[in-house]
């Protein structure tokens, strides 16, 4: 029993440590009938919806087979890095960063092996990490964050595309140019294990759920209709994957929720961080980022100002930084440090010397327009 809890605590690492930090703020603020208010259940039903769909595509093999039909065009080295870079990015924009980052990071490393450019898998691993947490930017499903501030500002698709698109589109070019080197411009061509897509039927019903939950996002339709009808789908033909979702991720964003809530409540913290984000949201917001991470900083902040766009602007921007900046970087690590001739110290070097470079143009770029 012991043994079974200190691997979930192990597995769970940021569940505890949210859930450490609620009953924290609970010392300061008892629970109430306030704490219902906390909760934002629009925001937890679309997770809870995007988390299964996602999940449904990968189980008909649609990543691998994108992956396949990209990768099995690239001719040389710097086509290659092209596409490994850019595949996470563009995905992240509709299954999330994490699920970009579980796809086709484990798909790069044998890859990398095939063409004898192990020694290049650092750099290209942290371009990747890089690739999904600012993909992840452009869209209000990308990331939590993004899905957590749309629905809490009630922001409009015009108000969130100008703010993320322009500095998702220097990303973009900054990581095309960073690309076409990370690998040799001649490698022998790698062989490719084929992926097929392993059920057009249950494909497509994925597919129509997912349009749902797009249509749910941009507040077509409401959010309680689009979870019943995917939960029920995912049910009738395949309901395995109900029990592969990810309910730790929700009971998280509760956690979230809580901890911005009560402190919302105590005076002394709510003048302090008012006053930060009066002075410079968005630097509060990057700064707050590289401690907490971009998911809660934005649940917290939200709390304290109107200010949507330094916050959506901060949060995505402030993934780039510290590991922990964007939980998401996380995966790549811990995938990464499974290898057998693993240097942990060589890629947090990488990565914090990528991270910073990114950090400082997205931010400079982000404070002058």
């Amino acid at each position: 029993m012991i043994g079974r809890i200190k691997g979930f605590l192990k597995k769970e690492a940021v569940l505890t440590i949210a859930a450490i930090c609620a009953l924290a703020t609970m010392l300061l603020v008892p629970p109430d009938a306030l704490y219902i208010s906390y909760i934002d259940l629009r925001v937890l039903c679309l997770l809870l919806s995007l988390m299964a769909v996602v999940a449904g595509f990968g189980a008909c093999g649609m990543f691998r087979w994108l992956a396949f039909q990209m990768l099995s065009r690239g001719e040389s080295g710097r086509s290659l890095g092209l596409v490994l870079v850019l595949l996470p990015f563009f995905a992240s924009m509709l299954v999330t960063n994490d699920v970009a980052l579980l796809v086709f990071v484990p798909f790069t490393l044998p890859l990398l092996s095939q063409i004898g450019c192990q020694e290049r898998a650092v750099p290209l691993l942290v371009l990747q990490t890089i690739a999904a947490n600012l993909g992840s930017m452009a869209t209000p499903v990308g990331n939590p964050q993004n899905l957590f501030l749309y629905s809490a500002y009630d922001l409009s698709a015009g108000q969130f595309f100008a703010v993320t698109l322009p500095l998702t589109a220097l990303s973009l070019a900054g990581l095309s140019a960073a690309a076409l080197f990370v690998l040799p411009r001649k490698l022998d061509a790698p062989q490719l294990e084929k992926a097929s897509l392993q059920d057009g039927k249950k494909l497509a019903v994925y597919g129509v759920l997912f349009l749902l939950c797009l249509l749910t996002v941009f507040r077509l339709v409401h959010y309680g209709i689009t979870t019943l009808l995917v939960l029920a789908g995912i049910a009738l033909i395949q309901p395995k994957q109900l029990r592969e979702l990810d309910i730790p991720l929700l009971f998280t964003f509760v956690c979230f929720f809580i901890v911005s809530g009560n402190l919302g409540r105590v005076d002394a913290v709510r003048l302090f961080l008012q006053q930060l984000l009066g002075e410079n949201a968005l630097l509060t917001a990057v700064g707050t980022s590289q401690i907490i991470s971009n998911v809660p900083a934005a649940v917290l902040l939200s709390s304290f100002t109107d200010n949507w766009q330094a916050l959506l602007k901060g949060t995505n921007i402030g993934g780039l930084g510290t590991p922990i900046a964007s939980l998401a970087s996380l995966i790549t690590l811990k995938i990464y440090l499974r290898q057998e001739n693993a240097r942990p110290g060589r890629f947090l070097a990488v990565f914090t010397l990528y991270n910073l470079i990114g950090l400082a143009a997205l931010l400079t770029a982000a404070l002058v327009f």
